[in-house]
């Protein structure tokens, strides 16, 4: 209701000019259960400055304490005796646009978070207030120019060659340049010290002046230039239907399903560069930080400045740079992460969403959205086409493009009939009737070794990372598990330490059992044991790990692929982040660790992840002109999901895996919603739990209330995790009532030290 709400006082019109005038005001301090507008009095100072979409900060509680707020709307009165005043303005315009600001009040009905918590999901970081801190400030630059010609420069150079030769070299600098340089440049090149300026300023040879510069992310120009790429006839079909969307003038939604390989990015590409024609704008999502770069060199080779880039990885100052040159239309193309789909991008005409099935889309803090769903909500209100585009869509994706909610595109081949590689299912089993322990049995190695002697690259692929999941005594039975959760901790050979990957607790491997001094025994494999096994058998070969802990400010994606590419490094190992989007010609062989790891894990999404990962990964093989094949390890090759995914079946994938969900009355044949609990004692969070589900089951009649249920990972840094699964249509009653339990919950008495919150449609 509280949209609604929102919405009616915004049609007033015009503010009266009888009575005080007062601010309705979305407060930062205000959690999901006391959310409401809030009204403040605006002073004098303010009263020709307000205006929608303007930061104020207020003071908030009993205690006045300072909060930032975003203004919803202005508003007279007769009477303000209870009124607090507004503190400041924060900013001298708004940062948040007129859309951003109805798309935040329509996220705080959707996915059960305050308006605020929307409100700073849409803006970057750099702009934001903290206590004792300052957001982002635009960067300034001293730059330097010559005050004279530059025959009067090299005269003057010359003439102070022997007794002043740091500036006579500041002055042939700036000669033979001809161009404004910036001091810090100009005194480096020069091998000189600061001071050298002040001189030659006041003997009129030199000007300086400071400068607002753009902080820009690093691009590597991998593609020289994807101008005259053409397309084929396959593509140029899928092409000319999704122009005909773009060009429709009406909302529009379309699935491209195309095999990996097939050059959906060609596809963007053109499509992109029609939208351009048009005037309008594009965004472009990818799944995860590691593709942004290899997707940056090939649209700035075919956009150049028109690009910019959004997603975590970069600084707050080049955040903060990017997003205000989208804003001022400097850039017309955003390429981003999840976030990236809150670019305020205007005229926007296309949002593409790549490899659209991911869960990385799904944010899991507050507020909880899908990039999906915003990228839907966007194109509605601005006309705008959105492309899902994956070789694996998502089980709800293609249900929709089945029954036409969406519109169905397809690429059936590979680029340039380039066939898919050849697959391998090497059953583990009989590795261990052998004897063997190895993480990479006896045809991944002998594959392995043929690729390194013909000189072609490979990529193996383990999704865990660290050496060993689990340390465990072979005499008592003893398992070491974190102190905070419940999950066993991870041994990593490179620091010696046992970690939980969860809450960050570490701590030194015992040489023995610390319960009864047994012998220790490190079991299963990640890609740290990989990586030493590797070195071990192909001694003197190179291997390049990409994992969450090789990653890091300095040793970033980017560097990593390239080493791998330019180096033609032989294999590359590492996680989900090798997985997908990648294209190196000279990669011949992929080999999947584990391929049944994650088929048996308690969420209805097991069978279509696994599917999903071995599929794309497979995909990345034999991408060139050598033909391409991969090996695919497990200790099931019987199973449907490792049969299909060998034979890269999505179609027959999907057809068992819809019919399984319909059965059992999953998504997308029903919408799910959980409300999960968490406190420090189980008992309470698990009374609390019963409550919540008794209340849900009676106010919902139709629905299907489940639990309580223990989360994947039932302890979590101290705190106990259970939860209610809601399952029916996600209707805006039932998110209302869903939503009155949530505001409810913590002014009840007994449940204080209790924390509740609603998911919509959980990955978790």
């Amino acid at each position: 209701m509280r949209a609604v709400i929102f919405a009616r006082k915004r049609k007033r019109g015009t503010v009266s000019e009888s009575g005080f005038l007062v601010a309705e005001l979305a407060v930062a301090a205000a959690k999901f259960h006391i959310d409401k507008p809030y009204f403040y009095r605006v002073p004098d100072s303010l009263a020709g400055t307000l205006v929608r979409g303007l930061r104020v900060a207020v003071p908030f509680g009993r205690a006045n304490r300072q909060s930032e707020a975003v203004v919803l709307g202005l508003r007279r009165v007769d009477d303000v005796a209870n009124y607090k005043f507004i503190e400041s303005a924060l900013e001298d315009a708004p940062s948040l646009t007129e859309e951003q600001l109805k798309l935040a009040i329509w996220m705080s009905e959707r996915f059960f978070c305050s308006v605020f918590d929307a409100v700073h999901a849409c803006l970057p970081s750099g702009v934001w207030y903290r206590e004792g801190k300052t957001p982002v400030a635009a960067k300034n630059v001293r730059y330097v120019t010559l005050a004279v010609s530059v025959e009067e420069a090299r005269e003057e150079s010359e003439r102070k060659k022997l007794r002043a030769p740091t500036q006579s070299a500041i002055l042939r600098i700036l000669a033979d340049t001809d161009a404004p340089m910036s001091a810090a440049e100009l005194i480096r090149r020069a091998d000189a010290v600061s001071g050298v300026l002040r001189p030659l300023e006041k003997q009129g040879l030199i000007r300086t002046e400071e400068l607002e510069t753009a902080r820009r992310p690093a691009v590597t120009l991998q593609t020289p230039d994807t101008s005259g790429l053409t397309l084929s006839p396959e593509q140029y079909s899928a092409f000319y239907r999704l122009d005909a969307l773009l060009k429709s003038g009406a909302p529009e939604a379309a699935l491209l399903y195309g095999v990996t390989g097939s050059g959906k990015t060609s596809v963007y590409l053109k499509l992109i560069e029609s939208a351009l024609e048009l005037g309008k704008s594009a965004v472009v999502l990818v799944p995860e930080i590691a593709l942004t770069p290899q997707l940056m060199s090939i649209f700035f080779a075919r956009f150049g400045d028109d690009v910019a880039v959004l997603h975590s990885a970069l600084t707050p100052g080049e955040r903060f740079d990017e997003w205000r040159r989208i804003r001022s239309g400097g850039a017309r193309v955003a390429i981003g992460t999840r976030s990236a789909v809150f670019a305020p991008l205007s005229d926007l005409g296309l949002i593409i969403i790549d490899e659209e099935q991911e869960s990385t889309y799904k944010s899991e803090s507050s507020p909880r959205y899908h990039a999906r769903e915003i990228a839907k909500y966007r194109c509605v209100k601005a006309n705008a086409l959105l492309v899902l585009g994956s070789a694996t869509p998502s089980v709800e994706s293609m249900r929709k493009a089945e029954t036409g909610a969406y519109k169905l595109v397809r690429l059936e081949s590979r680029y340039g009939g380039v066939p898919m590689p050849r697959v391998i299912v090497a059953d583990m089993k009989e590795e261990l009737r052998a004897g063997s322990l190895a993480p990479v049995g006896s045809v991944l190695e002998r594959e392995l070794r043929e690729n390194i002697t013909r000189g072609e690259q490979s990529i193996v692929f383990l999704n865990r990372r660290g050496a060993s999941p689990v340390v465990t005594c072979v005499s008592c039975g003893h398992t070491f598990s974190c102190p905070r959760c419940s999950v066993h901790l991870t041994y990593h050979s490179s620091n010696k330490r046992l970690m939980c990957h969860y809450c960050n607790h570490s701590e030194p491997v015992a040489n023995y059992c610390t319960k009864c001094g047994g012998k220790l025994k490190f079991v299963g494999a990640g890609t740290q044991k990989v990586e030493e096994w590797l070195l071990e058998k192909f001694p003197g070969v190179a291997v390049s790990r990409m994992d969450a802990d090789t990653i890091s400010a300095v040793n970033t994606h980017d560097k990593v692929l390239s080493e791998f590419r330019e180096r033609n490094i032989p294999i590359l190992l590492g996680t989900q982040m090798v997985a997908k989007g990648l294209d190196f010609p000279n990669v011949t062989l992929v080999g999947v660790v584990s391929a049944d790891m994650s088929l048996y894990v308690n969420d209805y999404r097991a069978f279509e992840r696994t599917f999903s990962l071995i599929t794309q990964v497979v995909g990345r093989s034999g991408r060139g002109s050598a033909a391409g094949r991969a090996v695919i390890q497990t200790t099931t090759p019987e199973h449907d999901v490792i049969r299909l995914a060998s034979r890269q079946d999505y179609d027959g994938f999907y057809a068992a895996e819809i019919a399984r969900r319909r059965a059992a009355g999953l998504p997308p044949e029903r919408d799910v919603i959980s409300m999960n609990l968490n406190g420090e004692e189980e008992e309470r969070v698990l009374l609390a739990c019963t409550e919540v589900r008794a209340e849900l089951a009676s106010k919902l009649g139709g629905a299907s209330v489940l639990g309580p249920a223990p989360a994947p990972i039932v302890k979590l840094n101290n705190k106990f995790r259970y939860r209610v699964t809601v399952m029916c249509e996600n209707s805006k009653e039932v998110r209302s009532v869903v939503a009155g339990i949530v505001r409810a919950f913590p002014h009840d008495a007994k449940h204080r030290g209790l924390g509740i919150f609603a998911n919509a449609d959980p990955f978790e």
